[in-house]
Order: structure tokens, then sequence, then C-alpha cells
């Protein structure tokens, strides 16, 4: 069974195809590489043993992705995951962000509107409830107003994907709103490999600490929270990785209730960014140079899952705590430091 993976080089992405591959599917990949490296490709063979078909492509390029689809005429199913994804980015640059979430989006479930049945897992994000009233989070608190143009591309993602479903039986479709992926394959050949200065706490807790990065700067700790500091769900990338991969089968299998649906993905704690820093201090054995600054804009102040949804229905359940994550990620940046 053929399943396309866009973004399949990135971080959830390459993880997402180690676990594909580890139950039989056959993957094809299509990147454009902007934000990750073909020598991805050398780790995921290194864990499956298996080379995953390969197209560098543009899915901003129409004409490219009708090709790859009409070449590709036998793919069963899609996980998408290939976005822009930086919240503090995307408030400098919204319409870099609008025409790569959203144009390319549209062209993927065009090409899947004309097959006789497809299968789609969508990337979205638990930014679309902004900051929620209350915590944990369900599948049924309302969508918020976005905090960005990130947030805001993965809840007009969702509602184009609903759209297309209503009139769009053949389409079946997961949304998967997960929280903060970190860490890295147990096997320490693939992880997060942020192009440029990272956006994600975890790596830049990690390239601070070899030396990369002076010093983490953690943006308030006025916030009404245990310490201050925001409250996020971290979530190791293996887990989420995991819950794509039963999240696809649930609609090969046609388990879905409905042809939309929308699942939680996160471990249902919340952890404020200093019991991060201590987290990773615990494992590393080394302090962390770290000062506070001012607020971010767009950053909201708590959010973590309830999950409850997600264990029961998909039979999915995160594994890896916290400490076992941020030691996972930390083995990957002193690899691939060496």
């Amino acid at each position: 069974m053929k399943i396309l993976v866009t973004g399949g080089l990135g971080f959830i992405g390459s993880h997402t195809v180690v676990e594909l591959q580890n139950e039989g599917f056959e993957v094809v990949i299509i990147d454009d590489c902007s934000n990750a490296t073909e020598k991805v490709l050398d780790g995921i063979v290194a864990i499956t043993g298996k080379l995953p078909l390969f197209e560098k492509l543009d899915l901003k390029e129409r004409d490219k992705v009708e090709s790859f689809f009409k070449k590709h005429d036998d793919i069963e199913g899609v996980i998408h995951f290939a976005a822009s994804k930086a919240v503090g980015e995307s408030v400098e640059k919204p319409l870099l962000y609008y025409e790569n979430n959203i144009g390319t989006l549209v062209y993927i479930l065009k090409e899947l509107s004309q097959k006789a049945k497809s299968s789609f897992i969508f990337s979205s994000s638990c930014t679309v409830y902004g900051q929620a009233d209350q915590m944990p989070i369900t599948e049924d608190a309302p969508v918020k107003v976005a905090e960005s143009p990130y947030g805001n591309t993965k809840q007009i993602g969702e509602e184009i994907i609903a759209d297309t479903c209503k009139v769009t039986p053949s389409l079946n479709a997961i949304a998967l709103r997960y929280f903060n992926p970190m860490g890295a394959h147990p096997s320490v050949e693939i992880g997060e490999l942020p192009v440029g200065v990272p956006q994600n706490l975890v790596p830049f807790i990690t390239q601070t600490a070899v030396g990369m990065r002076k010093e983490l700067s953690v943006f308030g700790d006025d916030y009404p929270t245990e310490d201050g500091t925001c409250v996020r769900d971290y979530i190791h990338v293996v887990d989420l990785a995991k819950a794509h991969v039963v999240a696809l089968k649930r609609l090969l299998d046609s388990k879905n209730d409905s042809n939309y649906e929308v699942f939680n993905v996160g471990t249902g704690t919340g952890s404020t960014v200093l019991q991060v820093i201590n987290s990773f201090e615990k494992v590393s054995g080394q302090k962390l140079n770290y000062k506070i600054v001012a607020r971010r804009a767009g950053d909201i102040t708590t959010a973590y899952a309830d999950t409850t949804k997600a264990n029961a229905i998909l039979g999915w359940k995160a594994q890896s705590t916290l400490d076992q994550a941020m030691e996972s990620a930390w083995n990957w940046e002193q690899k691939i430091r060496k």
C-alpha cells in the first residue's frame, strides 16, 4: 500500500516515515528541502533497512503536483506535513505562510478529490484553540481567533478539509491537533534538524548546551502559571509519529465514524519552560545558560491536551516521559555535533 508523506524529510515527517515502513507500507516522500536535507534518507534507511521513494518538489507549483499524482496514481493515503511552522516568523511574513500552508493543501485535496477513495491525515496544531478557556483542552473547545498567521493557516486548513469532505464522500480525513513535539528516534539516526536559528524551545536548549548559542532567552516570567513561564504539552516525536500511523489505518480500514474527524495528540501533561530547562539539566548533568526576557508576540499562556478521545477511539496513548524525550533530544544533539 503506497502512502505519500509530504514534508517527509522534516522532523515529524521523517519519524512517521520510519513508523510507516516498520508497519510494511510503501512510502513516497515529497519535500522541497527548504527546512530539511536529503541526508535524512540515510537515517531512515539505517533504521528500517529500506529506502523510501523521494521526489524533491515544491508543492506550491500546481502543475508539478498534478504530474506527481498522475505518475503515482496508486497512492492510497496522504499524510500532509509540508508547511511553514514558526509562530514568530509567521507574524513577520504572513503572506509566505498563507501561500505555503494554504495553497499547497488545496492542490493536494484537488488531486485526492478525483480518486475513487482516498485517506488524508492533516498535520494540524493546538494553536487552533488559541488561549483555551479550560485546561486540559478537549476537541470540543472552541476554535478561537488565531494569535498568529501560522495558527490561522491551521484553522483555515481544517475548514478547507471539512468543507471538501462534505461534498466529497470518497475523501476520508483526520486532522491531528498536536501539541509540542520534541526528542529524537532512540537509534539517534534521525532527529530535529532546524535550519538556521531554532524556532522551538528544545533544540534551542540543546544547541545552547553544546555552545552553538550563547544563551537561551525565556520569553516572560510574569504569566499566571506555576513559575511565571508559559506552559506547553511536550510529546515525544516517536509517540506522535505512531499516532499518525494509527489514524491512517483507521481510515484505510474504514473504521472512521464520519469522513472528517479531529483528534488531540499530546501527553495530557503541561510543563513550564523552566520545568523543561530543569529536565534538560537533570538528564544532561549540566547547567544551562539562560535569561528571562520580555514576552514574545503571539505566545499564549497555557496549552495542554485532553487526550481521552485519542486514547479511547484510536487506541493510542503517549508512552514517553518529558525526561525520556529530553534525553533523546540531547543524545541526538551530541551526535550531530561530533
